[in-house]
């Protein structure tokens, strides 16, 4: 029992790491002039800490603390910086002028402590030279998530680059786009140069000598750097660190800009008749939320992993980007409580669907998904199970069903009696993303896939739909998944080195009750792409409101 409470404790610390920046006890750097980071906004309020930026800014020439900080006052970055929790450095350079090997080293230097997927690099003048020169026409390209030029020399483009989204701008601006457009691969695309298989690799040329610093920066991050972020979780998992080039360069996706998408969130917090409120966020596409007819839109339920910000799953899944395409609701629980929010569990995220049935007579209560990360996924995995009446299909990213002590968020015994007791009667579609290189909540090998938490969330759902329960793998049948799947198919993306998503489903006569994908090689937290995969899967099904029975609408 007390090696299964470690193994829990350990679970836990680990589930509780977000993707925020290392803060760092030893000093900076002496060429770094001014540093500071907003810490703005609130739990209810403003956007998470998830892939909050970072901004580099290169100077034209060196600065004091005093004149750094009116430079990040006068580019407009700290206003940026307080919506979106930036963090914000003024670099000089090393010696008294720009040294493109001193330089890039000092850069790779704070670039490992700054540890941040988000980094956006500015350059002015000199400073913009050495951008051009040694970090676009570099494999740096690929660590940064958007660059800014002001002025600057141009430079060659490299014979093979990642490339990265670049807004230029100054006198110089048409010389020194050409080579961002080649290595973006980018063609004109009205004002703007777009890779035609990767949108957010986009080049934006503004020629205005007379434009301001602050004009310049504010549409540069309407336009270009405010589209997107870059992390890598390649090989490993993005929070645990990464030097340097250590995993090639990082996946570039958009930033998640719900206005842009014409999407409405409410922030709603109620009262409780004892303890805390409860907390949730809605996204409402906009012409849906007063026009749309009666039960026609479908309620996508998202859930943030082990303590995390309740805006994680919204602001890092996907499904936001998706609901911006498709247009369903979509609504965010702070289903575990936190110290100012009260713990909703399994009866209160079905106590506040039948709310929101209520309040918004447009929903449609036959077609309710659920999904979410680490924790999130182990929870809308144990939804799927214990309030089958409600949900039309469930699936989750980095979460399936651990055995004994370990079982904090969906415990297999309480599971599988269940799902027993369910057999043959119950059909849910289950939908399980994973990443192959995850080391939080592994996935299995030939050597070690007994107890697999994803094996038995797969055997459990395979016994309350009825389906044959695959307990014994056998890896010459499928070297990833271990047993026969049909449907079986790759894609592979164009994020980081390009990334592959493996792919097979299991049926139940012509029903495909349950879907797999393997990311591969990829660590603990959300592969975007696969929000599209889940919802092409999800939208199939719906569940009759008076008799509870699942109905397969087909491909």
């Amino acid at each position: 029992m007390k090696k299964y409470l470690l193994s829990a404790l350990a679970l836990m610390v680990s589930l509780v790491a977000v993707a925020q920046p290392q803060q760092q006890s030893n000093p900076l750097p002496k060429n770094v002039a001014y540093n500071t980071r907003s810490m703005g906004g609130s739990q209810d309020v403003g956007r998470s800490f998830n892939n909050s930026p970072t901004f580099f800014i290169y100077p034209d020439s060196p600065l004091n603390e005093e004149a750094a900080k009116a430079l990040v006052v006068e580019l407009g970055v700290d206003k940026v910086a307080e919506q979106t929790h930036a963090s914000t450095f003024v670099i000089n350079p090393v010696g008294e002028k720009y040294d493109n090997k001193a330089d890039f080293e000092a850069f790779v230097e704070l670039y490992n402590r700054a540890r941040s997927g988000n980094l956006k690099v500015i350059g002015i003048g000199n400073g913009a030279t050495f951008v051009n020169t040694a970090l676009a026409a570099t494999d740096a390209a690929g660590h940064i998530a958007g660059i800014l030029t002001i002025g600057g020399k141009t430079f060659k483009a490299p014979a093979s680059s990642y490339g990265v989204p670049a807004y230029v701008a100054g006198k110089t601006a048409k010389s020194v786009a050409k080579p961002y457009i080649a290595i973006n691969k980018a063609t004109k695309d009205g004002n703007r140069y777009t890779n035609a298989e990767e949108p957010l690799l986009c080049v934006v040329v503004n020629e205005n000598t007379a434009a301001q610093l602050g004009e310049i920066f504010s549409d540069a991050w309407a336009e270009v750097l405010g589209k997107n972020f870059r992390y890598n979780n390649y090989k490993h998992t993005h929070y645990e660190g990464m030097k340097y080039g250590e995993y090639g360069p990082g996946e570039l996706e958009p930033y998640t800009d719900w206005e842009a998408l014409g999407i409405k969130r409410n922030v709603v917090i109620t009262e409780q008749r004892q303890g805390l409120p409860w907390l949730w966020y809605e996204y409402w596409p906009e012409e849906l939320m007063e026009g749309a007819p009666a039960k026609s839109v479908p309620v996508m339920v998202l859930l943030h992993g082990n303590a995390n910000d309740p805006r994680t799953q919204a602001e890092t899944s996907g499904f936001i980007q998706v609901a911006g395409k498709e247009r369903f609701f979509v609504v965010e629980m702070e289903w575990q409580g936190s110290r100012n929010y009260g713990a909703m569990g399994h009866d209160g995220v079905e106590q506040v669907l039948y709310q929101l049935l209520a309040k918004y007579p447009q929903l449609d209560p036959s077609r309710i998904y659920a999904e979410g990360l680490s924790a999130g996924s182990m929870t809308a995995t144990a939804l799927g199970i214990k309030k089958s009446h409600l949900f039309a299909a469930v699936g989750g990213h980095s979460g399936g069903i651990f055995k004994g002590a370990r079982g904090l968020f969906s415990n297999f015994d309480a599971m599988w009696d269940e799902a027993t007791q369910k057999r043959g009667a119950v059909e849910m579609p289950y939908c399980s993303v994973i990443g192959t290189a995850d080391t939080t909540v592994p996935y299995f090998t030939p050597d070690n896939y007994k107890d697999n938490s994803y094996l038995n969330a797969w055997n459990t759902y395979q016994q309350m739909n009825g389906m044959p329960v695959v307990m014994d793998l056998n890896f010459d049948v499928d070297p990833i998944f271990g047993f026969e799947l049909k449907d079986r198919h790759a894609i592979k993306t164009n994020k980081g080195e390009g990334i592959r998503m493996e792919i097979g489903q299991q049926y139940k006569g012509e029903k495909p009750l349950i879907c797999i994908v393997a990311v591969m090689d990829y660590g603990h937290w959300n592969f975007m792409p696969t929000a599209q995969v889940m919802w092409d899967y999800f939208k199939q099904f719906s569940r009759d409101p008076e008799t509870k029975q699942l109905i397969y609408n087909g491909k």
